[in-house]
Order: C-alpha cells, then structure tokens, then sequence
C-alpha cells in the first residue's frame, strides 16, 4: 500500500501484544517520517490512512500507552491491519 494521505512530513508506529493497550513505538517528522513508512512497507506492514489520528498520535511521547479516548479510533486500524494480513484472531468479531 502506497498511496499515504496522511500528512507527508509525520508517520507513527504502533505496537499492540493483544494484552495491553496499544503503545507509540516509532514517530517521526520529515525524512524520518518516510523512513518509517519505508521500513513498513518494506516488512508488509499494513499502513492506514487517517490524518486525524497520526496528528493526535503523534503528540504521545514514544514508548507511552495510547489513551483510553482513543481506543475506538486504534482499534478500527489494528481491525484493518489484521484483516489485511490475514492474522484475525479467532476471537475476533465484527458487527
């Protein structure tokens, strides 16, 4: 997946182990920014488009847990990463 809407100078990596709230694992600006959508699509990691959310992502410091505000918003695009790369759980329902 190439086509990246969100704003070209800021990317955000997350990491969610299924047990804890999902935590900032990488964010960048600029040339650091494409690195990390590189590095992602390099691996097969499913990439999300949400300018929104990478802005207010973005402003949580590295290694924090997200906030429990922004559950709904992460889960939809941990649900989408799953979906793509085929790894659903089998305790995973959608309505």
């Amino acid at each position: 997946m190439t086509d990246i809407v969100n704003p070209p100078d800021i990317a955000v990596a997350l990491k969610y182990d299924g047990q804890h709230a999902p935590t900032i694992t990488a964010k960048g600006h600029g040339h650091l920014a494409q690195e990390i959508i590189d590095l992602a699509i390099a691996n097969d990691i499913p990439l999300d488009n949400n300018p929104e959310l990478v802005k207010i992502l973005s402003s949580i410091p590295l290694g924090e847990e997200i906030p429990e505000t922004l559950y709904i918003a992460v889960a939809e695009v941990i649900a989408f990463a799953y979906i793509l790369s085929d790894k659903v759980p089998e305790n995973f329902t959608s309505k």
